[in-house]
């Protein structure tokens, strides 16, 4: 069992501040190269490059997408944990997963006690990414790093860097691809940033802080029960006032959506959504694994956040799909509701005020799951290697990456 974050508040504004002086400074890392967190060649070893793709190894589905995104054709990625049915925390790697990670050229890692079992048989002469090192996260604080944009980004970058040791002579191909996926990147992250200046003061719940980092790129508060939180961190129950507290908070409309991890279910949760249903306050289903209908971490994201805007715009005009990711975007089936569904909502086109997005647009009823998303996604030629368990598949993935702050 994973120790989970205590006293997220501590720990969360620790991260950030760690993340944000990341960023200042990211754009050197692909240039550059120094200061890389993958391993450097050991001396004396042979140079001699080899053909064909890396052998890339990536504990998580989400990490391991990005990877396949910017090594393309040049690199062969298998992902150990992609379903989004298992409880990642509680996740152990079969002998066949320990296997493929000691032959892997490149193990991509997420760190921060999420996926502890990844660095722990890796070859000697292999590169490894890690998302934790990457933002200075440290096991304890939130691990949910891949919905983090610095996390993103860092990783984007040191992936660049570990292929290019592997293979030299293909590193303008790696940066061209790395170019390819930042501008998908920033269509995504211009999404959060119109969302965030649109809708001011916006708040949230979560039965687990499953998507901290998400809510806090899009401008949201975390106004979740401190003592409900503290438990939940903890993989713990949470006591009968603290649930009461949460009831409270919903049923007053205290908060505009409530996120809900579907891979941390309990009786405690189902009532927690289940009273948030009745209250009319929207409940945003999210994994933590990236569902087998995305075929790319920017995809996947890109949906969410169009997903979550669905919720405060349900009352404006049909311009409010394909804010962000791939090019196709999100259809209803994010549980983002359409013109008819708004209508459901007591709006109307005679009652509509333009200049009052943020209260009048604000409540959505339906929920939302993250595994029914939209099939357009970039092509990134993951290979699926379930044969082993229905945990373990051949994705893309990838794993050391820094963490940013960890939130509630």
């Amino acid at each position: 069992m994973i120790e989970r974050l205590g006293n997220m508040d501590i720990h969360g504004s620790r991260v950030v501040k760690a993340i944000a002086g990341f960023a200042a400074v990211a754009l050197l890392a692909v240039t550059g190269g120094c200061g890389s967190s993958t391993q450097a060649q050991t001396p004396g070893e042979d140079t001699t490059e080899q053909s064909g793709p890396i052998a890339v190894v990536a504990s998580i589905n989400q990490w391991g997408s990005l990877a396949e995104q910017i090594g393309g054709d040049d690199v062969s990625v298998t992902s150990i944990l992609s379903s989004t049915n298992v409880d990642a925390h509680d996740f152990e790697p079969q002998t066949s997963d320990v296997a493929k990670l000691a032959k892997a050229q490149v193990v991509v890692a997420n760190g921060a006690g999420y996926d502890s079992w990844a660095t722990k048989n890796v070859a000697k002469d292999a590169q490894t990414v890690s998302a934790a090192q990457i933002v200075g996260a440290m096991e304890g604080d939130n691990p949910h790093l891949w919905f983090s944009k610095d996390a993103r980004n860092g990783m984007a970058q040191e992936l660049v860097n570990a292929f290019s040791k592997v293979l030299p002579s293909k590193k303008k191909a790696f940066n061209e691809r790395y170019k390819a996926w930042q501008k998908k990147e920033k269509t995504v992250e211009q999404a959060m940033d119109d969302f965030s200046a649109a809708h001011k003061d916006v708040t949230y719940a979560a039965t687990e802080a499953v998507a901290y980092y998400l809510m806090s790129d899009m401008g949201f508060t975390d106004k979740t029960p401190k003592g409900y939180a503290a438990s939940a961190a903890a993989e713990g129950e949470a006591a009968p006032a603290d649930l009461q507290e949460f009831q409270k908070l919903l049923e007053d409309k205290g908060v505009d959506l409530l996120v809900n991890n579907t891979q941390e279910a309990s009786d405690a949760t189902n009532m927690i959504t289940g009273t948030a249903g009745r209250a009319d306050v929207p409940v945003f289903d999210v994994s933590e694994q990236m569902p087998k209908d995305m075929t790319s971490l920017t995809e996947w994201i890109g949906s969410l956040v169009d997903t979550i805007t669905g919720y405060f715009d349900v009352c404006g005009s049909d311009d409010t799909s394909n804010q962000s990711g791939d090019d196709n975007g999100t259809n209803s089936s994010d549980g983002k509701k359409t013109g008819d569904d708004a209508a459901t909502d007591g709006t109307s086109d005679d009652d509509s005020d333009d200049t009052d997005t943020t209260t009048s647009c604000k409540a959505g009823t339906s929920s939302s799951t993250d595994d029914d998303s939209d099939d357009d996604a970039e092509g990134s030629g993951t290979t699926d290697s379930s044969s082993d368990s229905s945990s373990s598949s051949e994705n893309t993935s990838s794993d050391d990456a820094k963490q940013p702050d960890p939130g509630k």
